[in-house]
């Protein structure tokens, strides 16, 4: 029983992030890099990201991104469940819509 709780606890998102070429631009989104995050939720998902993007360390080898910043967008994909935007502002990540990537 606690297995399967557990294992509930822990979806994989389909997450994809979206960034102009220079910082503080607000048009010219460019699809950067897709990978799989592992979490409980959009906003644990979000901070995995965040923490994954942004340590240099952790920073996957074929990522060819910058570090993740004001403005970047990303993409979390749950198939059927739908798509969900979210745009780091100074405050935290905030849900935006889709027409925002241009």
């Amino acid at each position: 029983m606690i297995k399967a709780i557990t294992r509930r606890s822990s979806i994989q998102y389909d997450v994809t992030i979206f960034q102009t070429p220079k910082y503080r631009e607000y048009k010219g989104y460019k699809q950067v890099y897709r990978t799989f995050i592992h979490a409980g939720n959009h906003e644990n998902c979000l901070e995995e990201t965040f923490s994954l993007f942004n340590v240099t360390d952790r920073i996957p080898s074929n990522y060819k991104g910058r570090f993740l910043a004001t403005g970047d967008i990303i993409l979390i994909d749950e198939g059927r469940g739908g798509q969900h935007y979210y745009q780091l502002k100074p405050g935290g990540w905030q849900p935006i819509n889709r027409i925002q990537i241009r």
